[in-house]
């Protein structure tokens, strides 16, 4: 078996056919400022081709369904193995999608609940045992006399088939009917069902008038439950009994079904709570949303909903009108003066027949109408649910919020899932549990003899996953947690735990930074998992910046010397030790100590205004009150889990949000925030992209396009043609080549090959039409613009200072390599904050504005931390706050002011361990951000 993998000629993006030779079965790290390259080495090509070898393995009809890869831009790569990517992508945006789904635990714990699973009555906490038929006929007998009963047994429930064998079996055994989808139906006249539905089948038994005939209930129910295994359903006019011989309260008789796994699925129409369908929230009107000023009367338009048809002859006003006037509310009364049954019908309609008149739009009576008219929120909710219309389905949408389903308040699960419990919990209650609180209740578990042998294997496999959990840094995580909102560096660590847990052996995993959001204490636990993957005989090649994982790897790459045009090449290949001996390198030089970012001299203090946070309860926080100082660069930090999101962004981002207008933005559990009136306005930079679609790029975003658009529009040319600005847009009918709409390219569909992109034959990738691209300026057209990178257009543009300001913010934040028309998907994350920062440096400091940034360093170099610092610094010289939540400790020993919380991640966390300047952090015994700082403070 080789040693080494192989590259040759690597020429993907910016790389320079680069030959590569890098040592399989060891941690590798491939490194570099952005835009350096790595990635375009690591996952464009080296992950790219390993998985497009796999799937050329496959037969073309697999192919179809799986996708294909291009072949990189790569004249040779050897000593591949197949290959596996653990990226910063959110796992799941399914709101079906937790932590225990994902990571598998929970299928684990439906297995366990149904095997060892103990029911209990939720009405008198008693354990609920079999009915024997004795008991159950006795309950059928309380019924009145003459009642019409028919005895059913239950034969499937919610299975896919045609049951052609079935019903042929039940014809032989003298069967005549079986309720079948809820509709009872003659079984000689069954056609086959349809095979790709789930149905519910249940025997007719027999059908019987209550009297003085107990005996033959006793053999009726006898046969049912044979039939039925140990479940039979006893069908009156207004009720249905359900009846099990194996799981009943002896006191109400509330039962519970067959105990299997698929019953605890909140995914499975079984187990899923009846009202949420499993999802544990439901979307109700926000009174806040539907009434947001309620000093308003409802003629003054105080219910949104109503208030442009007002006095109309709007047929919806019309009812709503006739409501109001049968139960003399008055209109012009202000809302908060209603009472509350007053309130009651407006929102949830009359409780009888309301005889009122419908008039036609040119007010001519239409129709006398008779009905119960529907109240206004439960009209929005139902109409919501129906609409098929995008359009009408945003429309009430903007009357809706998510809230917590009444029924099984969050849980998902239905009453009778509930009802059963392992060790006092059931099975949400152990997935709201946290890892480290996890694995402590199976380590304390107490069980009989028979229900460890069952467990045994079970419990193993929870137990060895809890683990690989705790071992990359995720102990506060709950198995309930919800996957999209898992940050990207949470979810590579969850898969890593996955992949962990596979055991497999020869396979090259690619990981895109998975020290994202880790604090420096947990970093040694992550590094420690990944050799241990390492130690399988695994290959892993981790992009990656933290400098202890690239002292601790086996394998360094560094890829530069400088981004996009300026890098592509190997650095330096090597040993730690070899890459630090390298003059060249500058991962190198940071990693000796030979180039660092200094420690500022002095410390702001502010301009004496604060915005304080009292009493916060969001989440883990502990009744926090603490201080944001204004006009200072503020660093929220604190190991993971430890409630720093909780802070910063639900309470005091959404309570700023909140006070400056935006009512659909709800702010965190907390008492009061104090100080916002000295805030005009926040400016949230987070790393979702900066557009959805590829005609969104950097010069776009930042609104640079638009003053080159107006410089093309002044020119000679242009002026002599009668083209305007729009005429250089490539968005708009025009000047864009129709052929392609603008977009440079168009998409050739391949059936099971790759879909082909292929510059557009009319005009050949420059969206523009002939007529357009005779407009120059400076001997360049509009399109060959959008080709040059913020760099040359820099030096392009140099005599017009308007563009030049607003290119020069871009190469400020490190963007100098990115091209004006990069499609905005083919952006990182990290980009796309710099970008967003890049486009609010151009805007006029208020000395009002609050900037917050989560994690800004994602994805950047030593080298542009530094230069991400000096826009930070920047940002709070102009006068105005930046507040960010990071771990870097380069970016906490340039802070003003520092907030640590801790002092561990989920319920141990949630408390203030220490404030202050960096100085004051690192004197603190008790902060684990103040010990790795002291010697970054130290270092100086």
């Amino acid at each position: 078996m080789e040693q080494f993998i192989t590259i040759k000629g690597a020429r993907e993006n910016n790389l320079k056919n680069i030959d590569l030779k890098i040592p399989r079965d060891q941690l590798i790290i491939m490194t570099g400022v952005s835009g350096s390259g790595k990635t375009s080495l690591a996952f464009d090509t080296i992950y790219a081709e390993g998985q497009r070898r796999y799937m050329e393995s496959l037969s073309s009809y697999a192919r179809m369904f799986l996708g294909n890869s291009e072949k990189p831009d790569v004249d040779q790569i050897d000593g591949l193995s197949p290959a596996v990517a653990i990226d910063q992508k959110t796992t799941s945006h399914n709101p079906r999608s937790t932590v225990g789904t994902v990571t598998e635990i929970y299928d684990y714990l439906r297995l366990l609940f149904a095997r060892i699973g103990i029911p209990y009555c939720p009405t008198h906490g008693e354990p609920i045992t079999g009915m024997t038929i004795t008991e159950m006929v006795d309950q059928i007998m309380l019924l009145p006399d003459k009642t019409r009963t028919t005895i059913l047994a239950p034969i499937a429930r919610q299975k896919k088939g045609t049951f052609k064998d079935t019903f042929e079996k039940l014809i032989r055994e003298g069967f005549i009917r079986a309720r079948i989808d809820g509709e009872i139906r003659m079984l000689e006249e069954m056609d086959p069902l349809n095979k790709n539905q789930k149905h519910t089948i249940e025997v007719v038994v027999d059908r019987i008038v209550k009297g003085d005939n107990r005996s033959r209930y006793y053999d009726s129910m006898q046969t049912a439950l044979e039939l039925g295994e140990g479940m039979a359903a006893v069908m009156t006019d207004d009720q249905t009994l359900t009846f099990s011989s194996n799981y009943a309260c002896t006191i109400c008789g509330f039962t519970v079904p067959k105990l299997e796994p698929k019953l605890f699925s909140f995914n499975a129409p079984l187990g899923a709570c009846p009202s949420c369908k499993g999802v544990g929230v439901l979307q109700k009107v926000d009174m806040d949303l539907l009434i947001p000023d309620k000093n308003l009367s409802i003629r003054e338009g105080g219910i949104a909903y109503y208030k442009n048809i007002v006095g109309t002859l709007n047929q919806e006003w019309q009812r709503m009108e006739a409501l109001l006037n049968h139960y003399s509310i008055d209109m012009d009364k202000p809302i908060k003066d209603l009472t509350k049954k007053e309130m009651n019908y407006i929102l949830h309609g009359s409780d009888a027949a309301i005889q009122y008149t419908l008039y036609s739009s040119r007010g001519q009576m239409e129709r006398k109408m008779n009905e119960r008219i529907e109240g206004v929120a439960d009209m929005i909710e139902r109409r919501y649910l129906e609409t098929s219309s995008s359009w009408s389905r945003d429309w009430y949408e903007s009357f809706l919020s998510e809230q917590t389903c009444p029924t099984c308040k969050g849980a998902r699960l239905s009453r009778e899932v509930l009802a059963v419990r392992i060790g006092g919990k059931n099975i949400y209650e152990w997935t709201q549990m946290s890892v480290v609180q996890a694995l402590s209740f199976i380590d304390h578990l107490n069980l009989n003899d028979t229900q460890s042998h069952i467990s045994e294997m079970i419990l193993k496999e929870i137990r060895s996953r809890l683990e690989f959990l705790r071992n990359v840094g995720l102990t506060y995580l709950t198995l309930d947690r919800l996957s999209s909102t898992l940050s990207g560096g949470e979810s590579q660590r969850i898969r890593l735990a996955t992949q962990i847990g596979s055991k497999l052996t020869g396979v090259m995993y690619v990981l895109d930074e998975p020290s994202i959001g880790l604090h420096q204490r947990d970093n040694d636990k992550l590094i420690a998992t990944m050799k241990e993957m390492r130690d399988l005989g695994n290959t892993l090649i981790v992009v990656e910046h933290d400098e202890d994982t690239m002292r601790a790897a086996d394998y360094i790459v560094d890829i530069g010397p400088g981004a996009g045009v300026h890098g592509g090449q190997v650095v330096a290949a090597g040993t730690p030790e070899e890459v630090m001996a390298n003059d060249q390198s500058i991962t190198g030089r940071y990693l000796t100590g030979k180039e660092s970012i200094p420690v500022p001299k002095d410390r702001r203090k502010g301009n004496g205004r604060e915005l304080k946070v009292i009493k916060a309860t969001q989440n883990n926080l502990k009744n926090v009150t603490v201080s944001f100082p204004l006009n200072t660069l503020t660093v929220v930090t604190g190991v993971s889990g430890s409630g720093k999101s909780s802070l910063v962004t639900e309470v005091l981002t959404h309570g700023i949000q909140h006070s400056l207008g935006k009512v659909r933005v709800k702010p965190g559990q907390v008492k009061e925030i104090q100080g916002l009136d000295q805030i005009d306005k926040l400016i949230e930079i987070g790393q979702d992209p900066i557009g959805r679609t590829p005609r969104s790029n950097p010069a776009t975003y930042t609104g640079v396009f638009d003053d080159i658009r107006d410089l093309y529009a002044q020119t000679k040319e242009a002026r002599m043609l009668g083209f305007t600005k729009s005429r250089f847009s490539f968005n708009v009918k025009g000047g864009r080549c129709e052929a392609c709409q603008g977009d440079g390219v168009r998409k050739i569909s391949m059936h099971f090959l790759p879909d082909v992109y292929v510059d557009c034959d009319v005009c050949h990738g420059h969206r523009y039409n002939e007529e357009t691209l005779q407009v120059k300026y400076r001997d360049k057209t509009i399109a060959d613009v959008l080709e040059m990178t913020v760099e040359e257009a820099l030096e392009f543009f140099s005599n017009v200072a308007k563009i030049r300001h607003k290119l020069q913010t871009l190469v400020d934040v490190g963007l100098s390599y990115v091209k004006l028309g990069q499609s905005a998907t083919t952006l990182s994350g990290g980009e796309a904050q710099r970008v967003k920062l890049a486009s609010e440096l151009q805007k006029k400091a208020t000395g009002k504005t609050v900037f917050v940034l989560d994690e800004p360093t994602t994805g950047l170099h030593s080298a542009d931390v530094k230069k991400l610092i000096e826009v930070l610094q920047r940002l709070v010289n102009n006068g105005d706050t930046v507040i960010v939540i990071e771990h870097n400790l380069d970016v906490i020993k340039n802070a003003d002011y520092i907030i640590d919380i801790g002092p561990e991640g989920g319920d141990e966390g949630g408390t203030i361990v220490a404030k202050g300047t960096p100085e004051q952090i690192a004197a603190n015994e008790n902060s684990y951000t103040g010990k790795y700082l002291k010697g970054m403070l130290e270092r100086k």
